[in-house]
């Protein structure tokens, strides 16, 4: 009898430590939104402690890929494991994870006003976000990460907003140079960017205002060095990756002009595997910028 109960009694404990070590996943939230005219679905995960906590918490948003939605980072990634851990072994500090639904809007505006996704972001979606959690809603405890799609938006947001990020991640970020965007198959063109850019547009067309209005690499040419340096760059693209040419590109120019950044050539492709891997370094470098 005494061995079941202490069995019973470690059971327990064993079961509220771990517990207490686990952070807490809210999936299919929804905000509406006056811009899109639309609710917008969102997953978040609050570390471990939030419910009892009365601090307040930084935050990283974290950007799907292209045909993913917002569980994708969930349920691909893993992201809660991965961040439980990390925060438990000291690795990252506690922090929100914000995971908004980006559908295939590329995070952004289009050229014909169709598509207002990043003013949604901007105005509605993160202000809204930080007063209904416990978010420290300043520059210097925003982070900003994203993959493949969500590369392409967070390194965008950070690019064109840089008073309101410290630090932005993008893994295997979808970043072009110009002879890239005017070759690109006419039917991949129209299916993946031509709705947000102009379908039909062929060669030299194709690199309009819009475009450059949204090309990492033309914002890094063009905007000043004090603006470049004010946010923290993290970039990260496999050795296999269809896309390591667009980000050895943005490396180039960024030493060009000399911006500080860390860059990440690792071996892999555009995989999950990639991902999983590279996400808590990810983190990790984004958790340093919180610190004062």
């Amino acid at each position: 009898m005494k061995k079941t109960i202490f069995f019973l009694l470690m059971t327990v404990l064993s079961s509220n430590i771990f517990s207490q070590t686990m952070g807490k996943v809210s999936e299919g939230k929804l905000i509406k939104s006056a811009i899109l005219n639309k609710d917008v679905r969102y997953t978040i995960y609050l570390p471990a402690g939030y419910e009892t906590s009365e601090r307040t918490y930084p935050v990283v948003y974290l950007l799907h890929g292209y045909s993913d939605d917002d569980t994708g980072w969930l349920q691909f990634g893993e992201i809660n494991r991965y961040a439980d851990k990390a925060i438990a072994d000291g690795t990252i500090p506690p922090m929100i994870i914000v995971m908004p639904d980006g559908g295939v809007s590329w995070y952004m505006n289009s050229y014909d006003g169709k598509e207002k996704y990043e003013d949604f972001f901007m105005k509605e979606f993160m202000p809204n976000i930080e007063k209904m959690y416990k978010i420290k809603a300043q520059k210097k405890y925003r982070g900003i990460a994203g993959l493949s799609m969500g590369g392409f938006g967070s390194l965008n947001y950070a690019l064109k907003y840089p008073e309101l990020f410290a630090a932005v991640a993008p893994l295997s970020a979808a970043i072009w140079d110009d002879n890239a965007i005017e070759n690109t198959p006419t039917a991949n063109w129209d299916r993946t960017l031509g709705q947000l850019f102009g379908k039909e547009l062929k060669g030299k067309e194709r690199l309009s205002t819009a475009w450059y209005d949204n090309s990492a690499l033309k914002m890094v040419e063009t905007k000043s060095v004090d603006d470049l340096k004010k946010v923290r760059y993290w970039i990260d693209c496999g050795d296999d990756d269809f896309l390591t040419k667009g980000n050895c590109l943005l490396h180039i120019a960024m030493v060009e002009k000399k911006i500080p950044h860390e860059y990440r050539v690792r071996e892999g492709g555009h995989t999950w595997d990639y991902w999983r891997t590279g996400i808590i370094p990810a983190l990790e470098f984004i958790g340093k910028s919180f610190h004062q």
